[in-house]
């Protein structure tokens, strides 16, 4: 993993299979996750990348793909939705990996008690996966107690992980993670023998650039963090969705002229 200041990557091109991670990175971190804000240009931007790649770019998130379709509508893309838990390959079918196992209502329930105890602490309900976030301010005080619950509910749930990131923890089943998902959709007639590309923000992210880079890819950093497993940086969501509008019209241009 790397440890020094990262160059920005290279332009965007036409012949990458484009995966793109959304809370941190396209997006800005909100207090909580319904109150993020998905810029109109933005949703512009992916449409027209979207075809200038032939429809290789996916979103790859911990959120449901249900939740991606509704921030991005009417846009709807191919990607991986709660880790690669679920996966999609065109904008058609949605395939469903894992149910909830018996046991995890029981554990949102405390988690839901830890959060009414304070403010703004927040019980993410996502099927198959819990998240607990403290972002909100005032909330951090409830990370050591949702701590302290996840590890506990480990012993009671089999062939499921501990997934930290930021301001958030997440119990959620092992054997999925982003890696698995980008390697599974480059598999897939729309992505194969492409250049694949990852931009992603947080530690969920590094399996997702070990990944393409294990397979000759490019793996992008949204910030700053350290250590990274990524070669290249943009330093923030701002600055990444500037570099993704430049890029679409860049190759509107192209296609304009050609």
């Amino acid at each position: 993993m790397m440890h020094t200041h990262l160059p920005a990557p290279p332009a965007l091109s036409t012949d990458w299979a484009l995966f793109l991670d959304v809370d941190g990175s396209l997006l800005d971190f909100a207090a909580t996750p319904d109150a993020v804000h998905v810029p109109d240009d933005l949703v512009d931007a992916l449409s027209g990348l979207r075809d200038a790649l032939d429809g290789a770019l996916a979103l790859v998130s911990g959120r449901s793909l249900q939740q991606l379709d509704d921030l991005f509508s009417p846009l709807r893309l191919p990607g991986a939705g709660l880790h690669g838990l679920q996966l999609r390959e065109t904008p058609g079918a949605t395939v469903e990996s894992a149910p909830p196992p018996p046991g995890l209502d029981e554990i949102r329930q405390q988690g839901e008690a830890i959060a009414a105890r304070h403010p703004g602490a927040l019980v993410e309900d996502k099927g198959a996966t819990l998240a607990f976030h403290w972002r909100a301010s005032g909330a951090s005080a409830a990370a050591p107690e949702f701590e302290a619950l996840a590890e506990s509910a480990l012993a009671t749930l089999p062939h499921y992980r501990m997934q930290p990131g930021n301001h958030v923890l997440e119990l959620r089943p092992d054997g999925f993670d982003k890696g698995g998902a980008i390697r599974h959709l480059l598999e897939t007639d729309r992505f194969r023998g492409r250049t694949p590309v990852f931009i992603g923000d947080d530690l969920t992210d590094e399996h997702g650039f070990e990944a393409v880079n294990d397979l000759g890819g490019i793996a992008v950093l949204v910030g700053t963090r350290t250590p990274t497993a990524a070669g290249f940086c943009i330093e923030t969501p701002t600055a990444l969705r500037a570099w993704l509008l430049n890029a679409a019209t860049r190759l509107s241009k192209k296609e304009a002229t050609a």
